[in-house]
Order: C-alpha cells, then structure tokens, then sequence
C-alpha cells in the first residue's frame, strides 16, 4: 500500500520515478562505496586489486536488493546492512569495503547523485517548454488580444507577447538551477564528525578522488552530514519552478471558460 503519494506511480514521469526508486538508490550507494575504494587504492591504502575488485562487485546485479533487505531486518540499519552484502560479494576484499567512512559520507554522497540525475530531467523538460513557448510567441506574434490586470480589460497585448513572457521566466528557472548545482550537488567524505580523523593522512586527497570520480563538488567543511541548507536552496527553486507552472495553467484554464473563450485545449480525435 503506498504511503506517499509518489509511490503510487501517478505523480512523476517514468524516467523520474527511476532516478527514486529503491533499487536505483542501492546501485547509487555502492556507486560511493566503488569510488571510495578505488580513492583509498590512488592513496595506498589498499591494494589495487582489492579496490577494483570492490568497484566491479557494487552493482545490483552483484548486491541484490533483496539480500541487503534481508540484512537489514536483522540488524535495522540501511548502511550497515549494504556495506555487509557488499563485503560478503566481495570475498576476502571485503575486508576494505567502507574503509574509514561514516554511514552518512555514504548516504549524503549517494543523495547528491540522485539529485544530479533528477535536475538533469527537470532542466531537459525546462529547455523543451522554453523552446515551445518560444515557438508560440513567434508564431502569435499579431495575435491580438485583450490584456487584463486584476481580471478586467485594461490595454491590447498579443497571444505572443503572453508567450514570450512566460518563456523569459522559465529561462530564469533553468539558470538559477545552474547557478545552484555547485552548492547543492555536493557529497562529503569526511567521517562520523566532520573532521576526516578516520580516512587517515591522506583524507582530503580521498574526498577530492571521490567526487572527481563522481563528478561532484567536494563539501568545503561539514559535520556527520551535509548542511541541509543545500536541499532547502533546491526546495525553494522547484517551488518558484511550480508556482510558474502552476500560473500557467491557471491562466490557460480562465482563458478557456466559456464567456472568455480566448484559449482552447486541444485534444486528440476519439
């Protein structure tokens, strides 16, 4: 029985609905657990066969779901349970499987991929919707029209002028997301307190290893986790994103009422 309303499958496109979905964000966990052995091999902390054959073994097809879950109604921990499945693939190289990580170098890094490959969705829907109003306001650029401020007629615009409008505003929405990624698509690697103790003489060399690998932004300085401060910036620009979205149809929909009739849905033949 769904809990949330994205787990019904009604709310999100398919493409976006994967980037969430469980198994996705197994793969997503290892993917870290892959990057940080192979950083601890770069360094010497371990033997490059052991690293590669951690980074080979971190995939799902290795580490299945089902195993992990598994773990995880034994000993109720998410992490705890994929670092086990992981090292039991693994073999004897287990044995560096989450070296000198905190459960949440892991969880956060992981949160960071998942959310460069939803913005990478939202962006490319973005671009598309600024392409077709671009599209409409050239092509209704004599559309003469009614302009209305608080709902009542005040001077003539065009169709196209309304178009242009609302493009120039979602061109605002695509490049605040850009301007933000370097903030919020950020992983860590610094251990259970922030400080690195446990990755050892060569801990900053292995944050930046990781990222680079992951192509993501290496945290300046952070505590157990990544400041939330990052997520809410995101938060507060896919607000303003829907808030646009959501004038838009508004305003479609008061133009199709039948006593104003500018605007129609189009729909396709039965």
């Amino acid at each position: 029985m769904p809990i949330l309303p994205i787990d019904t499958g009604r709310y999100g496109t398919p493409e976006m609905l994967k980037v969430f979905e469980e198994e996705n964000r197994i793969q997503r966990l290892l993917d870290v657990e892959a990057a940080l052995a192979l950083a601890h091999a770069e360094v010497g902390n371990i033997p490059r066969k052991d690293a590669e054959k951690i980074a080979a073994t971190a995939t799902t097809k290795h580490v299945k779901v089902e195993r992990v879950k598994a773990i995880e109604k034994e000993i109720k921990h998410d992490i705890a349970s994929l670092v086990r499945a992981l090292a039991e693939a693994c073999g004897s190289s287990g044995a560096y499987v989450h070296l000198g990580a905190t459960s949440y170098d892991i969880v956060d890094t992981a949160n960071a991929l998942q959310l460069k490959d939803a913005l990478e969705i939202i962006e490319k829907k973005l671009s598309a919707l600024k392409a077709l109003l671009q599209k409409q306001a050239a092509a209704h650029k004599e559309t003469v029209m009614i302009g209305r401020t608080h709902g009542q007629h005040a001077l003539p615009i065009t169709l196209g002028f309304k178009f242009a409008v609302w493009g120039y505003e979602i061109q605002r929405h695509i490049e605040r997301l850009n301007e933000c990624k370097k903030r919020v698509l950020t992983g860590k690697m610094s251990g259970a307190v922030g400080t690195q103790a446990s990755l050892g003489e060569h801990a900053e060399r292995i944050q930046q290893l990781v990222m680079k690998r992951l192509e993501l932004q290496p945290a300046e300085i952070s505590t157990q986790i990544v400041q939330r401060d990052r997520y809410a910036e995101l938060i507060c620009h896919l607000a303003l994103i829907a808030s646009s979205l959501e004038n838009f149809a508004t305003e479609i929909r008061e133009l199709q009422r039948p006593e104003i009739g500018e605007l129609f849905e189009a729909f396709e033949r039965a």
